[in-house]
């Protein structure tokens, strides 16, 4: 076996799961707090891939340096697309949270089908160019075969930000509210927490992880389309539910597992099979183990 081959497709799989990592907690944060599936989440990572699109353009008339367009273009993406999730939430999901769960369900998927719709009218239904924005990183040089520097990129953002995760959602009050509001949300309004914040503030932090993802890969790939999202936002489900729908850990495990998975399909079988084994994954699980790998079974109290 050729260990340099086996090597790189480990490093193009965590480079792939990361992604996926992102989107899928924005899935398992709402799916926690409302037990609602959030269809639209996978347009919400497209969206931030565009705006960073028409930011770098407009930043790049004006001489600005590359990395540093980058970086504005990323935190004006996080921005607006957190203002989206805000939005969705008030307008698409609260109106809904009392009626029958299929009632939400549909309009998810609604709001999918028109972000979707709205992406592809405004801007154009082929791929568009993203530039290439990162300079080169001198410390990878040796290493160049396995990973360039949008690779170290998504591997390094995604670490600092699922970890800057977990730790607001485990130390600080908010964060705290959250896991309260998500284990039961009539006693924590009776506890005085504002349940309907805490909701608006999960699609807030879920929309901007989703945004990051967006941006990452654009700058990745090279190229953006209206279409990325649904896809992307499959496989994050698939990952979500892998881990464990719910468990915030699970989203990153799952989404990991799911990336490494497809890489190394990809290199010793074909690139025509990794859809396939995602969505088989999904089915396997759903069958065998519907908590996840870190999922935990619910309790029914009687």
């Amino acid at each position: 076996m050729d260990i340099g081959f086996f090597i790189e497709l480990f490093f193009g799989g965590l480079t792939r799961g990361s992604i996926y990592a992102l989107i899928a907690i924005g899935y398992t944060l709402v799916y926690g707090i409302i037990e609602l599936i959030n269809f639209a989440h996978g347009e919400i990572y497209m969206l931030g891939a565009f705006t960073a699109l028409l930011v770098a353009g407009a930043l790049g008339i004006y001489g600005f340096p590359s990395g540093g367009i980058l970086i504005v273009a990323a935190l004006v993406a996080i921005i607006w697309c957190s203002a989206y999730g805000y939005t969705l939430e008030k307008v698409a999901y609260k109106p809904l949270r009392g009626a029958p769960r299929l009632s939400p369900l549909i309009s998810a998927i609604g709001m999918s089908i028109f972000l979707q719709n709205y992406v592809q009218l405004a801007q154009t239904a082929d791929f568009v160019p993203f530039p290439r924005l990162l300079p080169p990183m001198d410390f990878l040089e040796y290493v160049d075969y396995i990973m360039g520097p949008s690779d170290f990129l998504i591997l390094a953002a995604s670490a600092i930000s699922m970890g800057a995760l977990s730790l607001f959602v485990r130390h600080t009050r908010l964060g705290k509210a959250m896991r309260a509001t998500a284990q039961n949300r009539k006693m924590a309004l009776l506890l005085g927490i504002d349940a309907d914040r805490i909701i608006s503030l999960t699609f807030v932090i879920g929309s901007a992880l989703a945004a990051l993802g967006g941006v990452l890969i654009a700058s990745h790939m090279g190229q953006v389309n209206f279409g990325i999202g649904f896809i992307a936002g499959m496989k994050a489900f698939t990952a979500a539910v892998l881990g464990g729908i719910g468990s915030i850990p699970g989203a990153m495990v799952g989404g990991l597992v799911l990336g490494l998975a497809e890489s190394y399909t990809t290199g010793y079988f074909a690139g025509n099979y990794e859809d396939i084994l995602a969505f088989s994954i999904l089915i396997i699980i759903l069958i065998f183990r519907p908590d996840g790998i870190l999922g935990k079974p619910k309790v029914q109290k009687v």
